[in-house]
Parts: structure tokens; sequence; C-alpha cells
């Protein structure tokens, strides 16, 4: 795949988990809690890997079903519930394990001082992102957070890269959306965007250097480069 020309961005837009940050180890041990709370084994956290990307409540459904489990809607509703308690007890208890990548802070500072509007556009509930962002000392880089819960509808749907620029106060074909997923390039896409890609997230099982992204970077420290030349 031949990568298209960028132009230079009004503003820049992050995928959270997989393209920033590592959150694999958390995610994995809050779903085990879980599931162990009603009697179940969950799923490895290699195979829980290959799980993330669509917001907690399909990762429930996936470990539910890759676990051969038989569960009603109020079953899954209270695992989910369980997954999201134990979740949110990892940051309350400073247990936390996620990282960012490396070059990831390097990226957002360079790109901060260089004055471009940033923001986080994740699936991840608002107040788990928010909160790692902070944890992690990286929120002061970004203008804007939208979670998998602030808008009707998260990605692959265009709907939250829409409502974060409307909150930068650029238009959406004038953004540039980072990200390590089909659910990324597909909300880009539909969003009007260009797309930037770094291999090594959460990719669902699938290869990301066959996906129609703009460019790809192996780190994000790359993209400060990439946008200023």
């Amino acid at each position: 795949m031949m990568p298209r020309m960028l132009r230079t961005p009004a503003a820049i837009l992050f995928d959270l988990d997989g393209t920033l940050l590592d959150t694999a180890g958390d995610i994995a041990l809050a779903l085990s809690r879980a599931f162990a709370d009603h009697g179940h084994t969950a799923p490895a956290p290699a195979a829980v890997r290959q799980m993330i990307g669509k917001g907690g409540p399909v990762l429930v459904e996936r470990a539910v079903a890759a676990q051969g489990l038989h569960l009603d809607a109020a079953g899954q509703a209270a695992l989910l519930e369980r997954f999201f308690h134990h979740y949110g007890g990892l940051q309350e208890r400073d247990e936390c394990a996620a990282e960012p990548y490396p070059g990831a802070r390097e990226a957002l500072a360079r790109l901060h001082a260089a004055g471009w509007p940033l923001a986080v556009v994740t699936n991840k509930y608002h107040r788990f992102a928010t909160g790692l962002l902070q944890r992690l000392d990286l929120a002061r880089y970004l203008r804007v957070v939208v979670g998998g819960d602030t808008c009707e509808r998260r990605k692959p749907d265009p709907m939250p890269l829409h409502h974060a620029c409307a909150q930068l106060g650029v238009a959406s074909a004038d953004a540039l959306m980072v990200g390590d997923s089909a659910n990324d390039v597909e909300a880009a896409r539909a969003a009007g965007m260009p797309v930037v890609l770094v291999p090594y997230g959460y990719t669902e099982g699938q290869d990301p250097r066959l996906w129609p992204c703009d460019q790809m970077v192996e780190s994000l420290d790359e993209l400060p480069g990439l946008l200023t030349r």
C-alpha cells in the first residue's frame, strides 16, 4: 500500500488503548477478577489482548463466547458491572500497570509545544480514560477527551470524532486521526479525515498493514517530524 500525502492538520485526535497506552494487562486482570466473582475462568491475557477494541460491553461479550458460557442478558450485564468495578478499582488502589508506549509521551509533548490542539477519542468510558491520563501525567497535553459513553454512538461510528472536532473548534475534514485499529480507520474515513496507524496495538487479530490508512508509523515519536516536514 502506497501512503497518501498528508496535509498539515488543524488538530490531532488520538485513540487511547493500543495507541497511546498499553492497557491490556489491566483489562485482563479486571476481567479475570470479574469472571472469578461469578465462578468462571476468564480467557488468558494473550487472548484478551485480541478482544480489545470496541469497548467494555463488546469485550465481555467476546470473553463470554470464548469461554463457551451461556449467560442471559442479566447475567452478562452483571458480569460487565463487575468488570467495570474491578477496572475502576485498579485506579483507586493504584494497582494500574498501564504505561505509555515508547515514543507516545514524547510525541504528545512535542505536538503540544508546537501548538497543535490535541484530543483523545476512545471507546473506553470517559472516567477511566481521564483517570489514566491524569495518573500518567498526559492530561496536560490534551484539550478534549471523548469516551465511549460521551456520545450516543462510539467508534467505528464517526460521531465521537465529529464531537471532538466541534469541541476543538475545527472542521472534521481538517483534523487527523491517529489509531491502531480498523475501528479508527473506519471512523476516520466516515468522518472525512485522514488517518495514521501504529502497528503495535490491539488489532483484533487482523494485520494493520493491510488497512487503508494514509500513513503508518512504527512509533509515535515519528509523527511530529512527519507532520512538520
